[in-house]
């Protein structure tokens, strides 16, 4: 239909286009007639377009300005301005074809998305690989992704993968995935080909649901859309009015036709619309969708914004935090190992939290054999020679009172972690700890909103209240509520309308009723379709909560461009009718200012597809490639962070061995201080030069010192000490520099986490203070 429509704009442009130049070319060769009959012909076929569009309108009953039209081209045959008239139908088709050429590219972005679309699916079975409908994929099933491929469902990786998300996220760079982490449906293998295992359907993955929330973007207009309507409608009886007055003092009928031939209305029926899918169009370039020009003029407007907390100021997947051991008998990198490979085959929701924690320690994962679901309980299977299990406490362990197991619970219960313990050949070996880790972007987002001007920031949630205040202190909102079921939300969303235009951030089932009533809502739609994707207005498609504020600044930006675009077109126009009326404006000229006023307002409303001030930091390939370096090796030192801890908690006062002290100290001279050093000579440079400053990585820069100097003082009481005469004030130093230096180090990678790894544009950093409450309904841990 699009297109049709399309053919019939060119055929009445370049038709009316050739009979306006070939009748000017008569005319300038003194041949009056022919030129009279070309001029004609085309104000005929411009008449006729304006009666087909009139009679549309009244069938559908809508109002229409194209009566305006219809009687200036009227007026040009009956005074005898044949080429006024010509001229009116080229500056009508050239309007259509100008807005149906502004559509075509404001909507390019969402079209690729649809056209995209994976229609089948590589499934591997036992002897080969046979290819399906990408309907017929079911969870577990386990898929080959070939290069240049799109992955057809939303899965996790099997082996290390090269994915251009581009498609998704706008970012031009292909992106480094491991063993174990989530590919969405939608992106591209740029690298050889992978396996990944199906953790989703084809309805239910990250493409078909930005296909629907597309679909719905593209059907509505905006308010400002429909008010400009209802203005045009408007200037229909003052146009009139004024054709009419200036007919009736000077007697001439030539003034009215010239009043009629300037007053066409073009500015308020083809600049607001285009300013405002310019607008969907830039957001769509940055990942967001916007549900059509309603939702972005309300986007635009938000002065009030309430988050909920999981998977929008936190990742919303839990992540591994810590591997607490059962003894001396097996060290946490093999638990980790033994238990990353059981979990590969698994599609929980907490398996790949395990398997990518191991990846990313460089550990050596094996297939597992013989695998065996229990439901409520846990996974088992053959992992090499060893028989591994990872589930709920009372499954793995006999005595759930056992210290070890409150030990374990009770820094879970502290942190706010969940827990999965391990077992090895039926022998309790471990336990992970898992949060649901700050987004490192989180602050910066909120900061950037306050700058594009909103005035009030909520955390509304119903997780418990000491994890849902450390979150609000942490990302800076001004209140926190907590403990909310989704009535008490709809009931917090409802007092904060009355000061002012809410915007409700949700990603959960539970979100859907509350981002439905608040003024806009807005989901996060980055690891697949919701219930609160279908019910918002704006769904981010990446994972970056930062292009937040961005969109509202595309939002208010396409706003007030579409209304300059207005106020200068409809100002001119009115400037031109007094001319007209006032006889100083003849209809050929008038037809030709007119022109020149609507290709002025329509270029002034594309300016909304170019690019204007956002938050989101851009940095150069190369910084990108090293941050990402350096990220990696922030990520391999975690562990050893880790261990400062472990070898704390256990130092005694009775029976102190020094032999793991040393060796720790050790690890941290050779692996923690060269990072710490190369991201003082790297990143922090980095970082000033992203950021056009050193003010933010002072900070940074002053606890690269303070843990050079923490280790040294380790270091120097550990030469004045010995096992065998090291008395309990010496341990109790001891535990209070590693204490401190742990301490040290945990702030100081949240500090990098969001103040330098957050800039990198391929997603967020990786980790962050914990923020996920234990979950003792889990089916599975």
């Amino acid at each position: 239909m699009t297109r049709i429509r399309e053919n019939k704009e060119m055929f009445l442009f370049a038709s009316s286009t050739v009979l306006l130049l070939a009748g000017t070319a008569a005319y300038l060769s003194s041949a009056q007639t022919p030129a009279r009959v070309l001029w004609i012909a085309g104000t005929l076929l411009g008449l006729g377009f304006s009666v087909s569009w009139t009679v549309g309108a009244i069938r559908r009953r809508q109002p229409s300005v194209d009566v305006i039209a219809l009687l200036a081209l009227v007026g040009a045959l009956a005074v005898n301005e044949p080429f006024a008239g010509a001229m009116i139908t080229v500056m009508l088709a050239s309007g259509q074809v100008l807005e149906a050429r502004a559509a075509v590219r404001a909507r390019r972005e969402l079209s690729l998305l649809v056209e995209r679309a994976p229609r089948t699916a590589r499934r591997r079975i036992e002897g080969g690989v046979v290819e399906v409908p990408v309907d017929d994929v079911v969870l577990g099933d386990r898929l080959v992704v070939g290069t240049g491929e799109v992955v057809p469902v939303d899965g996790r990786l099997l082996s290390s993968a090269a994915l251009d998300e581009s498609a998704l996220t706008g970012e031009p760079l292909p992106v480094e995935r491991i063993a174990g982490d989530d590919a969405r449906s939608g992106v591209v293998n740029a690298g050889p080909p992978i396996d990944l295992v199906a953790t989703a359907a084809a309805k239910e993955s990250t493409y078909a649901g930005i296909v629907r929330l597309v679909q719905q973007a593209q059907a509505s207009s905006a308010p400002f859309v429909r008010t400009a309507d209802r203005f045009a409608i408007l200037f229909v009886p003052l146009t009139l009015a004024l054709a009419g007055a200036s007919w009736a003092f000077s007697g001439d009928a030539v003034r009215a036709v010239a009043v009629l031939v300037v007053a066409t209305p073009c500015p308020l029926l083809l600049a607001a619309p285009i300013a405002i899918m310019s607008g969907l169009s830039r957001a769509a370039h940055i990942g967001v969708v916007i549900k059509g020009g309603s939702a972005l003029e309300r986007l635009a407007v938000g002065h009030v914004v309430l988050f909920d907390k999981t998977g929008t100021l936190t990742a919303g997947h839990p992540v591994l935090a810590n591997v607490v051991t059962a003894g001396d008998r097996m060290d946490a990198d093999e638990v980790l190992r033994l238990a990353a490979s059981l979990d590969q085959v698994s599609a929980h929701v907490l398996a790949s939290a395990i398997v990518t924690g191991g990846t990313r320690r460089g550990l050596a994962l094996e297939m597992p054999e013989d695998v065996r679901e229990v439901p409520g309980y846990g996974l088992e299977g053959t992992v090499g020679s060893h028989r591994v299990k990872l589930g709920k406490a009372s499954w793995i362990v006999d005595d759930v009172a056992s210290p070890w197991v409150r030990q374990v619970r009770r820094r879970a219960d502290l942190d706010g972690s969940l827990t999965v313990f391990a077992a090895v050949d039926e022998e309790p070996a471990g336990a992970f700890l898992l949060e649901d880790a700050i987004r490192p972007d989180a602050p910066r987002m909120v900061r950037a909103l306050r700058a594009a001007g909103v005035t009030r920031v909520v955390l509304v949630t119903g997780d418990r209240a000491d994890v849902a205040g450390m979150v609000g202190r942490i990302v800076g909102v001004d209140t926190v509520l907590a403990d909310c079921d989704p009535a008490d939300k709809l009931a917090v969303i409802e007092r904060e309308t009355a000061l002012g235009a809410t915007i409700m951030v949700g990603d959960g089932i539970n979100d859907a009723p509350a981002l439905a009533a608040a003024g806009v809502g807005v989901a996060l739609a980055s690891r697949g379709a919701t219930a609160s994707s279908e019910a918002a207005d704006v769904v981010l498609t990446v994972d970056r909560v930062d292009a937040l504020a961005d969109a509202i600044l595309i939002a208010r930006r396409s706003k007030g461009i579409a209304l300059q675009s207005v106020l200068i077109g409809m100002g001119l126009s009115l400037v031109a009718m007094v001319f007209a009326a006032l006889g100083l404006l003849p209809p050929a000229a008038g037809a030709i200012v007119q022109e020149g006023i609507d290709v002025l307002a329509i270029g002034i409303a594309l300016r909304a597809l170019l690019p204007g001030a956002v938050h989101t930091i851009a940095m150069p390939p190369a910084d990108v490639a090293t941050a990402l370096r350096l990220r990696a090796e922030h990520d391999a030192v975690l562990p050893l962070i880790e261990q400062i801890r472990s070898v704390a908690d256990a130092l005694s006062k009775r029976d102190c061995d020094l032999g793991p002290v040393r060796t720790l100290l050790d690890r941290l001279e050779g692996e923690l201080l060269p990072h710490e050093r190369a991201d003082e000579a790297e990143l922090i440079p980095l970082v000033d030069r992203a950021l056009g400053g050193s003010d933010a990585t002072a900070a940074m820069s002053r606890t690269h010192a303070e843990i050079e100097h923490q280790v040294g003082k380790l270091r120097r009481l550990l030469e004045g000490l010995d096992s065998e005469t090291t008395q309990a004030e010496d341990v109790v130093e001891l535990r209070r520099l590693l204490y401190g230096l742990y301490a040290v180090l945990r702030l100081h990678n949240a500090q990098e986490e969001e103040g330098a790894f957050s800039l990198v544009p391929n997603g967020a950093g990786r980790g962050g203070p914990a923020a996920l409450t234990a979950d003792a309904g889990s089916p599975r841990r």
